[in-house]
């Protein structure tokens, strides 16, 4: 079954990233069909970032980006004043949102979870420039949400990934995943 993912976020926060980190445990979990990749605007840190994830049990032919997602996920809420995150999501899709609110308190026609990804990223001290950084965090909450992708899988992509860092950033993804409020 194909399962389309949008991320949201800004230039820094590792929207692109995310995508890529899915899609290798995706793989490492025995899908066959995954893809990732960015859409950029102005190439700049803040600035708005798109990035998609197609993860399917079969191959996947299609190369274009996604219009109608299963998931969206949401590194920055302050992008929503800026962008309609729900456009196209699908009626039973699910928008995973890096916030300390519960799912009950945000307003949307569509399945919420949320995960405060940013007080994980903090507490593991996962950061840029003194910025956090909350990708790792958002992928092992949205690895919950998802059919599929076992936490060991997306470990495993970290370690590839990050080398030395990997062990904070698998701690942050671990907590998220356990902290996630679907």
């Amino acid at each position: 079954m194909l399962k389309e993912i949008i991320f949201y976020g800004r230039g820094g926060q590792g929207a692109v990233t995310a995508a890529n980190l899915i899609a290798s445990a995706a793989l490492k979990s025995g899908n066959k069909g995954v893809q990732a990749f960015p859409f950029f605007g102005a190439e700049r840190r803040g600035a708005p970032v798109k990035a998609f994830a197609r993860i399917s049990d079969e191959e996947i032919f299609v190369r274009s980006q996604i219009k109608e997602p299963d998931i969206v996920v949401v590194l920055d809420t302050g992008i929503m004043d800026a962008i309609d995150v729900t456009q196209g999501l699908k009626k039973d899709g699910i928008i995973l949102m890096n916030t300390n609110r519960r799912p009950e308190e945000i307003s949307l026609p569509y399945k919420v979870a949320t995960v405060d990804a940013t007080s994980i990223a903090l507490k593991n001290e996962i950061l840029v420039g003194g910025i956090p950084v909350v990708n790792t965090p958002m992928t092992g909450a949205l690895v919950r949400i998802l059919d599929g992708i076992k936490l060991e899988a997306l470990k495993e992509a970290m370690v590839e990934r990050f080398g030395k860092n990997a062990d904070k950033n698998a701690k942050a993804a671990e907590e998220a995943y356990k902290a996630v409020i679907i």
